[in-house]
């Protein structure tokens, strides 16, 4: 009910300029919960893919993960209703103490993956070792690969794919990591696109569109974004991580 009625809510905003709204089955995560949203606008196009958190999420997170794992994760299955866009499923994984490289990314903080593959294809994603994504086996070709991007050893996650990275992002300038843009892959081919966003900057309530640099081409036909937004509503205390400007 509470995604309902929120669904409701945001779907009206004109500070948005969006006409529909559809959302995913809630998912609860830490005292609050989430869900996947596409919005829509006048012509039936897709104009924003994205996940709605209430502001009660951050609070009652895990402490640690379970086993060996250093996340959290919360499928977050797509809206049944409205238009089907290039993202199969959404999983949040909470990384309680950060995740590797040390003094960039180990800090508390979501991994937002936006997966173009169903989760048949994730499941079969296997790595050796983390450094695997190193390995000329799973390099893309360069039109699949952002401007600025690359695909380092040390980045291979089985059951999720081999994260590219910006090494001209601020966060690896000794400049404090609030939000990053990933490409995910395998096998040479997209799997995934992810915003990460840490959990002091979510606590600010920020509101903010940020680029994304684009590859020449996809693995996948569709609509891709060219920014992605992390914005807090104050007036319906949720969050909101949205891929936007699809082209």
């Amino acid at each position: 009910m509470i995604a309902i009625a929120l669904v409701s809510a945001l779907g009206l905003r004109p500070a948005f300029g969006q006409v529909g709204t559809h959302a995913g089955p809630a998912v609860p995560i830490g005292k609050g919960e989430a869900y996947a949203m596409v919005r829509t606008g006048a012509d039936g196009a897709v104009t924003s893919i994205g996940v709605v958190m209430t502001a009660a999420a951050l609070d009652g997170l895990p402490t640690r993960a379970p086993g060996e794992r250093s996340d959290v994760p919360y499928l977050l299955p797509m809206p049944a209703s409205g238009p089907k866009t290039v993202v199969d499923h959404v999983v949040v994984n909470w990384e309680p103490a950060g995740h590797a490289p040390s003094k960039v990314y180990d800090v508390p903080h979501f991994d937002f993956h936006f997966y173009v593959v169903d989760r048949g294809e994730v499941e079969k994603v296997v790595f050796a070792s983390p450094d695997a994504s190193g390995a000329p086996d799973q390099q893309p070709p360069a039109e699949l690969m952002a401007a600025g991007y690359i695909l380092p050893p040390g980045t291979a996650k089985s059951k999720m794919g081999a994260h590219a990275v910006n090494p001209a992002s601020g966060e690896f300038q000794q400049q404090p990591f609030n939000a990053a843009f990933i490409y995910g892959y395998y096998n040479k081919r997209l799997t995934f696109i992810e915003p990460m966003v840490s959990l002091a900057y979510l606590k600010s309530k920020p509101s903010v569109s940020l680029p994304v640099s684009r590859p020449a081409k996809y693995s996948w036909p569709g609509a891709y974004p060219s920014s992605y937004r992390v914005a807090f509503d104050e007036a319906h205390q949720v969050y909101e991580i949205a891929l936007e400007d699809l082209r």
